[in-house]
């Protein structure tokens, strides 16, 4: 497992995530674990680091909104609108899925919650790989969410493939999720 915030780095990391790997980065609030959404194994795996059903579906991040839109099934505009109004930002929204969002990304729901985020770190990583990343809070299912390298080395150690280290976004807590269609609160912040 290698460590690192450089260019090189998020250009590393974006490889493993191609090649099927699983990397820790940072987010908004805490590590978050990724992988390519639409690799199956990738996603089992990451269940399976955290103990987790894969029932529940996963969060998505992207750099903009175009890599998230093929994910997305039909809104309203006014639904649009709303969340292009708050994004990148910290606030992750949940919509209807498209056909093409397969079901170990949506657990048993037919919604998708995405976010484009405007962590600087997250983003170019996301704009590396190409695409949209899973990004789900790096810790054991039940226990808190790591705010530091050390902690996601300390506890997932060499199960991971990567861990591309840098500052936390500041925020205290896990991004708000909101529903897209109606603007309701799903998870405060």
């Amino acid at each position: 497992m290698k460590c690192g915030s450089s260019e090189f780095r998020i250009r590393q990391a974006a490889s493993i995530i191609h090649n099927g790997g699983i990397v820790a980065y940072p987010t908004e609030a805490v590590y978050g674990l990724g992988c390519n959404p639409l690799n199956a194994q990738a996603v089992a795996r990451i269940f399976a680091l955290k103990n987790r059903p894969g029932d529940k579906g996963l969060i998505l991040i992207a750099a903009d909104y175009h890599q998230a839109e093929n994910y997305i099934g039909t809104i309203p505009q006014s639904a649009r609108e709303r969340c292009l109004a708050n994004w990148p930002g910290a606030i992750t929204w949940i919509f209807p899925a498209s056909d093409q969002v397969p079901e170990w990304l949506r657990g048993n729901r037919a919604t998708i919650a995405l976010r484009v985020t405007a962590h600087p770190l997250a983003a170019a990583l996301c704009r590396q790989a190409g695409y949209p990343l899973v990004s789900t809070s790096a810790n054991r299912s039940g226990s808190r969410p790591l705010s530091t390298a050390l902690g996601v080395r300390r506890v997932f150690g060499s199960q991971l493939d990567f861990i591309l280290t840098g500052a936390l976004g500041g925020r205290k807590r896990p991004t708000p999720i909101y529903d897209a269609l109606t603007g309701d609160v799903v998870r405060p912040s």
